[in-house]
């Protein structure tokens, strides 16, 4: 396994159990203690996890962002419905904004075949996927580069989005509370998904139920600024009706 592999499947192993001792993941990866320690000292240095004797810990917090690969692999068949029914809720020559996001993600995998649509995203992931698609003009922030996350953000990426206004923003969110609103883990993140937030006629936000009721570290907006709420099944009854009784439409994807 090369030393990248590696260190991902201790990240994996520790968002999966919070903690775990060096000699679980001596014995789980197959190297010696000491491997394992210079894997355990590169990922802390890293801020992603925190070193502890004999082992590490979970740094999971309100501004703890776990890494894309991690995220995306987190209530993952709920994220591919949420994309599905997403995606039906965009009409021939619609324009929008697909925020960065595992989930939005999933949506812009489902828009082959809409015809006509003018497409503006703050994400390079997003853009890779959609780039050869014939029916979507594309249209990008630009800003800089989160490199790990692939995303766009400053004054260049906010700018941008203050000049268009769209039908329809498609955000993805690290928590949504009814009193606390929208938040993100990252600061950068949340100032650019303000601007996407203030310039469309219609705002979708796109979270699965893990993150109905959290809250993260970086305010966005509050609830009266989201029209439509696509979550999944195993989404709490009582937490969805709060939300309702707050006027945000809830569509559940199955």
């Amino acid at each position: 396994m090369l030393p990248a592999e590696r260190r991902k499947t201790i990240l994996e192993l520790i968002e999966t159990q919070s903690s775990i001792s060096v000699v679980q993941l001596s014995r789980v990866l197959g190297v010696s203690d000491m491997t394992v320690r210079r894997d355990l000292r590169i990922l802390s240095n890293s801020g992603l996890l925190e070193r502890v004797h004999g082992g590490a810990l979970s740094r999971r917090g309100r501004s703890y962002e776990p890494p894309f690969f991690i995220r995306e692999k987190e209530s993952g068949r709920h994220k591919e419905l949420i994309g599905q029914r997403a995606a039906s809720l965009i009409q021939q020559g619609d324009s929008v904004t697909l925020d960065v996001g595992t989930t939005t993600l999933e949506l812009a995998r489902n828009m082959e075949g809409i015809p006509n649509l003018s497409v503006l995203t703050a994400s390079l992931r997003i853009a890779n996927e959609l780039v050869d698609s014939p029916n979507i003009r594309l249209i990008l922030t630009g800003g800089m580069v989160r490199q790990q996350e692939l995303s766009l953000v400053g004054y260049i990426a906010e700018r941008t989005y203050e000049e268009f206004r769209v039908d329809k923003a498609f955000v993805g969110v690290g928590g949504i509370h009814v009193e606390a609103g929208l938040t993100e883990y990252n600061l950068e993140d949340a100032q650019v998904k303000k601007s996407l937030i203030a310039n469309a006629d219609q705002v979708i936000v796109l979270a699965d139920s893990r993150k109905l009721g959290e809250t993260c570290f970086a305010y966005i907006a509050p609830l009266s600024s989201v029209d439509i709420l696509v979550t999944d099944a195993d989404a709490s009854p009582e937490m969805l009706e709060a939300f309702r009784e707050n006027g945000v439409e809830v569509i559940i994807a199955e």
